[in-house]
């Protein structure tokens, strides 16, 4: 696949040109992808302060976060098996049903153990569904056009999220005065999360509208059984790609679902500031998304960029996480998630490379469940960390665990790679599923 460099300015010249080249279901799925993450922004803004605002301590939050992606790591390989037989589009229309109708029973039910339930099968859906998004995509668009593709879906992605945080930061607010009741009570996050629903559920009508159709040859989600992924991890490569994965998944998932409840907690931050801050990182994070193909080329190596943008971002993590005033945090929040976000994409390549053409597949599946383990358990830990401790211990474990990481990949892979320029995606079909920030 021909390799386009960004500071040659050709990529957006070619994407360009290529975008009108989108099928019909291609540009459905955008549009769905758009309508999406801005309608879900919402609730991923103020679904902790709902918990929290039902009484329920942080050891149940992290449960609650936690089953998600216990449910995905279970579950992941024949929910994908399960997509491959009855169809993408179709996996697809039932993950976001089951999405959709089981959050709605999270956001209203009064029974604790209805919500667990209702939480699990809102797992199930959107494993479903983001393990059918990626064959799909690639069933729908050319070997030549796919990256162009890929790389608009991650843009979308990352801006309506920007643009729905900042909106919904308001909502709080605006419900309380018009409930007439505090803004930060149950009634009104409630309210937050079925508006956010309902915005978002309106991301299954164009897929409701696409077509069915056959993938093209080699669009497959090729999805393995757990004896190939044993098999997999028996060779020293995927262990040496899965094992900083497995590690990044870890420091992740105990401290950054809980940046929201950080910020309110620390500093007092309005819901109206959060979903500014929220809306400014993940313009941010975009924006790294696009640079880090121009510094993996100036650096020479994929691999030295990845090293240099997690390992600087640890800085940051720290100077965020005990450093007393707002202003300096938040400025440390928008940079270190600019940064550590910026090295996924140039890692999940790099891991493309080198894995054979026809064991790319099995090698992203291998890095899919590395780091759904760590988002499977983590939230948990740190529920039962906070509540008993506060956040101080999780920032220097998700700095340590970080530093880790990032000492394993230079030790693997520094003196493995060949100083090329990045490619403008994935190779192949082989890419990752929509993955919770680093």
């Amino acid at each position: 696949m021909e390799q386009v460099h960004p500071r040659s300015g050709s990529f957006w010249s070619r994407f360009d040109q290529r975008q009108v080249r989108f099928g019909r279901n291609a540009r459905l799925f955008l549009l769905s992808t758009l309508i999406d993450g801005i309608g879900f922004s919402g609730s991923q803004l103020f679904f902790n302060f709902y918990i929290l605002s039902l009484g329920h301590n942080r050891e149940f939050l992290g449960l609650v976060n936690s089953i998600p992606f216990f449910t995905g790591l279970v579950l992941g390989l024949p929910l994908g098996a399960l997509s491959d037989r009855i169809g993408h589009r179709r996996a697809m229309l039932l993950g976001l049903a089951l999405m959709f109708s089981m959050f709605a029973v999270v956001a209203t039910t009064p029974s604790t153990a209805i919500l667990v339930v209702a939480i699990a099968l809102y797992g199930l859906g959107s494993t479903l569904y983001y393990l059918s998004t990626t064959p799909f995509m690639a069933g729908v668009s050319s070997a030549e056009d796919r990256p162009y593709l890929f790389s608009l879906n991650v843009a979308l992605q990352t801006l309506s999220s920007a643009a729905g945080n900042l909106l919904a930061g308001f909502l709080p607010g605006w419900l309380g005065l018009m409930l007439l009741v505090p803004a930060d009570g149950p009634q009104v996050y409630r309210a937050v999360l079925l508006l956010s629903l309902a915005a978002g559920s309106l991301s299954i009508v164009p897929v409701i509208l696409m077509r069915d159709q056959k993938a093209s040859a080699g669009a497959s989600a090729q999805m393995t059984s757990v004896r190939k992924v044993i098999q997999a991890l028996r060779l020293p490569v995927v262990r040496k790609l899965g094992l900083p994965n497995l590690l990044i998944g870890i420091g992740a998932a105990i401290l950054i679902p809980y940046m929201n409840v950080f910020f309110k907690e620390r500093f007092g931050l309005p819901d109206s500031m959060l979903g500014l801050l929220f809306g400014l990182s993940a313009i941010l994070t975009a924006a790294g998304t696009l640079l880090g193909p121009r510094l993996a080329e100036r650096l020479g190596s994929k691999i030295r960029a990845v090293v240099f943008t997690q390992g600087l971002s640890i800085v940051f993590l720290l100077l965020l996480g005990f450093w007393p005033g707002l202003i300096v945090a938040a400025g440390a929040h928008l940079i270190r998630a600019a940064l550590m976000n910026m090295a996924a994409p140039l890692y999940s390549a790099y891991g493309m490379e080198r894995a054979p053409l026809d064991q790319r597949a099995l090698v992203s599946s291998v890095l899919y469940l590395t780091w759904q383990t760590g988002w499977a358990f983590g939230p948990y830990v740190s529920g039962y960390v906070q509540e008993r401790w506060g956040f101080g211990p999780l920032f220097v474990t998700t700095s340590i665990v970080y530093v880790l990481a990032v000492a394993a990949t230079w030790a693997f892979f520094h003196s493995g790679e060949d100083a090329a320029g990045p490619a403008a995606g994935l190779p192949g079909n082989a890419q990752l599923p929509h993955l919770p920030p680093q």
